[in-house]
């Protein structure tokens, strides 16, 4: 199980900053990357994979720095978010020729060619078509293939869904979940906030090179003390119970939904108010069919964390 560390990582071109003093240790599981475009998202990647050197700071996986570090490929997959194939070459030939870099003899890599394609859902027919007649979405499965067929213990994903279909989407998505299950250490660039959140609840917010939050998304939530909660209450009562709640100093305001039965309360202290609502509505019996917490998910932390 590798561990990634990153200390105080900073890189410029000229006067624009890539990153700036990035520090974080990323541990086994799934992680999300986040950043909107330009955040240096790519740039830390590249970083990490060693591809560029820092201006100051280290990458080390499992204790040994990334830079000039070529064994280090032994336990690194990176499946970056630009194409550059042999474009004649099929996909079987690829990933053969991939897993000779490797190291594998001859019949060993042939042989996790086949295997390696077969876990990425390319049938025999894609495996001997040429890589340049492949569609946007084979051409990230067999980009995706490639980090992967050496088995290592830590992978970085840049925007790994671009341009799969919803079904590719899911059990490329899948896939990462079982690596993190397993003990792999992957980090996921992507923007397709959603799918990060089926994927992980462990966040990297970069933005403009900086780094905005790390750890779970509940937890950084927390933090935002300044950002008022958004409750949705469904009741056949909203007028009464709407009259109660304006009573609360916990509650920052309060508005009509779209539907005559709902109500939307801010607050800026969620725990003191679920406290305070749940003895009212059991105290004067007022009926509640529906109570949700709308933006306590990773679209809306994103969001307040980019403003």
């Amino acid at each position: 199980m590798a561990i990634v560390e990153i200390q105080g990582l900073s890189k410029w071109y000229g006067e624009v900053i890539g990153v700036s003093n990035v520090s974080a240790r990323i541990a086994p599981g799934v992680i999300g990357l986040l950043g909107p475009n330009g955040a240096g998202k790519t740039t830390l990647l590249k970083l990490l994979t060693g591809q560029l050197e820092a201006d100051t700071g280290v990458v080390k996986i499992d204790g040994h720095p990334v830079w000039n570090n070529s064994s280090i490929y032994e336990v690194l997959g990176f499946c970056p978010d630009q194409e550059t194939f042999y474009e004649t070459l099929s996909g079987e030939e690829f990933l053969t020729y991939m897993a000779r870099l490797h190291g594998q003899p001859k019949a060993k890599a042939i042989e996790t060619a086949k295997e390696t394609l077969a876990i990425m859902g390319l049938d025999r027919e894609a495996a001997r078509k040429p890589i340049g007649a492949y569609s946007k979405g084979m051409r990230q499965r067999i980009k995706f293939a490639q980090a992967i067929l050496h088995d290592p213990q830590v992978l970085f994903l840049d925007e790994p869904f671009s341009g799969m279909d919803p079904i590719g989407r899911h059990e490329c998505a899948e896939r990462i979940r079982q690596y993190g299950q397993a003990g792999k250490t992957i980090l996921v660039s992507s923007h397709i906030l959603h799918e990060v959140e089926e994927m992980t609840n462990r966040i990297l917010v970069l933005n403009h090179g900086l780094l905005l939050a790390e750890g779970e998304v509940q937890e950084i939530r927390e933090l935002i003390d300044e950002q008022p909660r958004h409750v949705r209450i469904v009741t056949p009562e909203r007028q009464r119970l709407s009259n109660l709640l304006v009573g609360f100093s916990e509650v920052h305001s309060l508005s009509f939904g779209e539907t005559s039965d709902e109500l939307i309360v801010q607050t800026l202290s969620p725990d003191q108010f679920y406290s305070r609502f749940n003895e009212i509505v059991l105290d004067r019996q007022i009926p509640v069919d529906q109570l949700i917490t709308l933006d306590d998910n990773l679209q809306s932390v994103f969001e307040y964390l980019v403003k």
